[in-house]
């Protein structure tokens, strides 16, 4: 399929995040292991995908170290978080901190393929990559659910307009 653009369109960067920031999303912490490193990156771009086979997305920015080490890995984990871990989400949005020690301020467990899940998330993903699409300045990676859980209850941690909000 390929889509052709007959106008030119001339959209500014700034006013299309306000736009966009209008959408609430769910915030969510990915993770995964590479070598003998964590690794683990906020994010607000996850999707379920499938049913059938069970397929989950997210975007990763190129540039972003996390970038090249979910793609090494080809395992990844999803932490779905409550209000009450706004603190771990603005962590792991923050480029250029230390990986040795980073995820011991939160409580986790292993996954099966080794990735850490958050004890305090609302739901928690294992996934194994099977696609990788170009999406721009990010890539676009999509996983088959390998495993899952709800290990805690809680208000969702929302994003909105640029502000954390809970549900």
């Amino acid at each position: 399929m390929s889509f052709v653009h007959s106008l030119e369109r001339h959209v500014d960067p700034h006013t299309y995040r306000k736009v966009v920031g209008r959408f609430a999303t769910g915030v969510a912490i990915v993770t995964t292991r590479a070598g003998d490193l964590d690794h683990a990156m906020t994010v607000n771009s996850l999707s379920s995908v499938s049913l059938e086979p069970l397929l989950v997305l997210f975007c990763a920015e190129k540039v972003a170290r996390f970038h090249d080490a979910v793609i090494e890995a080809g395992v990844w984990g999803v932490s779905v978080l409550p209000d009450s871990m706004e603190d771990a989400s603005r962590f792991f949005a923050h480029r250029g901190r230390p990986l040795n020690g980073q995820l011991q301020r939160w409580p986790h467990v292993r996954g099966e393929s080794g990735v850490a899940l958050f004890t305090g998330a609302l739901a928690t993903l294992e996934c194994v990559t099977t696609a990788v699409h170009d999406g721009g300045d990010h890539s676009i990676v999509v996983g088959e659910v390998t495993g899952l859980g709800t290990p805690s209850d809680g208000a969702a941690l929302l994003y909105h307009e640029g502000r954390y909000k809970s549900l």
